[in-house]
């Protein structure tokens, strides 16, 4: 696969706090240039750059983002809110201290109920996996399974650690058939990339693979 193909499985991602308009617009017209598969930013910027680029872009927006720790009625608002603003993708943060207190199925409940507000939009659930053990891991697997989510995805990027291959080679083998793979975090260089996409990602969340595509240094994310 060539430099530039790899750049389709790529949700384009910038999330600094800090982040400037600027560079959301840079991010936005990389994307459109490079047909990465969509952009993924902070919730205030979606609906500017809806109104700025219209249906050009696919526009992704982190819901919970990237504690996960509030409600699921607050995460329902901002869901909603994402949608009517013009996300067309919403990454979710589950609830981590459901899991750690062994409370699978009020996760699972969650995640149904931000699939049941998005549709037929994509829903992606990140869980977080540096917090997790490989028993909670395997559950969340069942979870997103069972909630109807499209995507199960390794992590925020703003834990302890990011995606690996052992990860993802443990969520193939417990996630339903109907759930495609999304690694974020860590994923730094162009072999890195390729590694997670032969592995079975469908998605990769960085905001480095067009910087390295265009031989530039990689992002932190």
């Amino acid at each position: 696969m060539k430099e530039v193909e790899m750049l389709q499985y790529v949700d384009h991602t910038l999330l600094k706090p800090v982040a400037p308009w600027e560079d959301i617009k840079q991010l936005c017209d990389e994307a459109l240039e490079f047909q990465t598969a969509s952009v993924c930013v902070p919730p205030c910027y979606v609906g500017r750059i809806h109104k700025e680029y219209g249906d050009r872009l696919t526009i992704c927006t982190v819901i919970g983002f990237p504690l996960g720790y509030s409600t699921k009625e607050t995460k329902a608002f901002e869901c909603r809110q994402a949608l009517e603003d013009g996300a067309a993708e919403i990454d979710m943060v589950i609830n981590i201290t459901d899991v750690k207190n062994g409370d699978y199925k009020k996760a699972e409940e969650e995640i149904a109920l931000l699939k049941q507000i998005t549709g037929d939009k994509i829903l992606k659930v990140i869980i977080e996996t540096c917090y997790l053990t490989k028993e909670e891991k395997i559950a969340m697997c069942h979870a997103v399974t069972n909630a109807n989510a499209d995507f199960i995805k390794t992590s925020t990027g703003f834990g302890t650690n990011g995606a690996t291959l052992e990860d993802i080679s443990l969520f193939k083998e417990h996630i339903g058939p109907q759930v495609k793979i999304k690694a974020a975090g860590g994923v730094r260089s162009l072999e890195d990339l390729k590694a997670f996409i032969e592995a079975g990602c469908s998605r990769i969340g960085t905001s480095s693979a067009v910087n390295l595509v265009k031989g530039l240094k990689a992002e932190a994310y």
